[in-house]
């Protein structure tokens, strides 16, 4: 089993709605094949509670906007530091940088495959690292390594 058409179609435009918010390490997996709940998981990061709140509500807004859905689910508002947007077909988890790094939902789905994502999405890859160098943030690790897994 493989993602469907809906769900391939949700992940590019909640991906593009995350690269356009300026979110880093924009990721998805297809794991329709290992869970029977969804299809696939879209992940992004921020490095502040603010950035993360705008991506969500951009991936909320465009979505509905643009494609008539509305998340069943949306958890972890109140913190902002891991938001969940549950549309059925995706999940979305917009993570504050230091969540991302710690919880490594990459390498629990790093088995799943890869969904091609729009341009901009792509080119979000191992901006929370760049972020961190230029912030002089501890931990310079933050981010995508050269073979794309976040450390």
């Amino acid at each position: 089993m493989t993602a469907t058409d809906r769900s391939i179609e949700l992940v590019n435009a909640a991906a593009q709605a995350a690269a356009d918010r300026l979110a880093h390490d924009i990721i998805a997996y297809d794991v329709s094949d290992v869970l029977s709940i969804t299809d696939a998981f879209l992940l992004a990061s921020a490095p502040n509670d603010r950035q993360v709140k705008s991506i969500v509500d951009e991936i909320e807004e465009r979505l509905n906007k643009e494609l008539g859905a509305k998340p069943v689910r949306r958890e972890g508002d109140r913190e902002a530091r891991w938001v969940l947007l549950d549309y059925v077909d995706i999940v979305v988890h917009v993570q504050h940088s230091e969540e991302r790094v710690f919880y490594a939902l990459e390498r629990l789905w790093k088995d799943c495959p890869e969904l091609p994502l729009p341009e901009d999405a792509v080119k979000t890859r191992g901006k929370a690292e760049e972020h961190a160098r230029l912030t002089g943030a501890e931990g310079g690790d933050l981010g995508a390594g050269t073979d794309g897994e976040l450390r």
